[in-house]
C-alpha cells in the first residue's frame, strides 16, 4: 500500500463510499467523474503503478480484474447490451491516478474505436 495513493486509501476504507465489490485481491467502486451511466473502477488491492509494473507473479490479479468486471457488468445490467473495459497506461494514455485500474463503462452507445 502506498500511503499517498488515493486508490490505496479507498481499498483500505479510509476514504470514499463503501465499495461495490471487494475481496482479497480487488476492489471496485464508482468513478467520481463518470463518463457513462455505468462507470466503475476496478483496482488490485496491491499497489501496482501500472501494467508495466506487473510481473508474472501478478498474473492472477490481472485475470481477477477482468473476471470482476464481467461479474459487475452483469450485476449492473449492462452485460447484455455491451460494455467497454479500458486501462490507461501512462500519462500520455490519460492515466491520472498511478495505481493500476480498469474502467468498466456501459449504459450508452459508444463510438467504435479503431
Amino acid at each position: 500500500m502506498s500511503r499517498d495513493c488515493i486508490f490505496c486509501k479507498i481499498v483500505a476504507g479510509e476514504i470514499g463510499d463503501p465499495p461495490l465489490y471487494q475481496d482479497d485481491e480487488v476492489t471496485a467502486f464508482r468513478d467520481i467523474n463518470p463518463q457513462s451511466p455505468t462507470h466503475i473502477l476496478i483496482v488490485p488491492n496491491k499497489h501496482l503503478t501500472s501494467v508495466d509494473e506487473a510481473t508474472e507473479a501478478d498474473q492472477a490479479i490481472l485475470g481477477r480484474l477482468l473476471l470482476t468486471a464481467a461479474r459487475l457488468a452483469k450485476d449492473e445490467g449492462v452485460a447484455d447490451r455491451g460494455y467497454r473495459l479500458i486501462i490507461n497506461n501512462g500519462s500520455q494514455a490519460g492515466q491520472e491516478v498511478f495505481h493500476l485500474h480498469l474502467h468498466l463503462m456501459g449504459g450508452r452507445r459508444m463510438r467504435a474505436m479503431g
